[in-house]
């Protein structure tokens, strides 16, 4: 089972005010478990970064000046994610935005029954408490402290985490795994009695016969 773990940093809160994507970060999960697998790009958003936005990410017209437009990073993120279920934080905002650079240049839009939206799974499983990034980060003592600014790829690898506790832990099937292979090597690990080498002896064989001579009333001979 692939799954792709994603995040993406923006200029602002809605595309249809014209804001863009500026940056995408993607962590590759196979079976639950990261392989190394990566995708990041950051993106031109051919428009002014305003202050509100930059204050969240650190992002400048100046730095993304110099980076790739969309419609030359597009392909390359699309063959990357294929067909994997994609893990977002609050996935109809990043689905939003991808599906509007989508649509901006012709391809198909991703439908949302591809995310997993890990803000609903948290407020799910601890009802009423917060379901950001980062206090998920702290109930399941996993280290943010990296992130004194959002960035798409470091918030990815944290999700990724966060994603695997709220599934019930890294391998969650492990455990079970292990106490099957401790009960498999005590079954087999049982002291082994070599078969005798030879029959019974006439010595042997008289003494049982006397030992079956005390048994009163037999039920071999009824």
């Amino acid at each position: 089972m692939r799954e792709i773990v994603l995040d993406t940093e923006t200029t602002g809160l809605s595309p249809r005010d014209g804001h863009r994507i500026v940056e995408i970060g993607c962590i590759e999960l196979v079976n639950h478990v990261a392989t190394g697998e990566t995708y990041h790009q950051y993106v031109n958003p051919e428009r002014p970064m305003p202050e509100e936005a930059f204050a969240i990410h650190g992002l400048s017209d100046e730095f993304l000046s110099g980076q790739p437009v969309m419609a030359d990073v597009m392909d390359g993120f699309v063959e990357f994610i294929g067909d994997a279920t994609l893990v977002i934080h609050n996935a109809e905002f990043d689905m939003r935005f991808i599906n509007a650079e989508l649509d901006r240049l012709g391809g198909d839009e991703l439908p949302m029954s591809r995310a997993v939206d890990t803000v609903r799974m948290a407020r799910e499983k601890f009802l009423g408490a917060p379901a950001s990034l980062d206090a998920l980060c702290r109930r399941f003592d996993i280290d943010n402290s990296s992130r004194s600014l959002h960035g798409a790829l470091l918030d990815a690898q944290l999700l990724a985490e966060v994603y695997l506790e709220l599934i019930g832990g890294r391998q969650p099937d492990l455990e079970l795994k292990a106490d099957k292979a401790k009960s498999e090597g005590r079954a087999g690990s049982a002291e082994r009695r070599e078969p005798r080498p030879h029959g019974a002896d006439e010595d042997e064989l008289a003494a049982h016969r006397a030992f079956l001579e005390k048994i009163e009333n037999p039920v071999w001979r009824r």
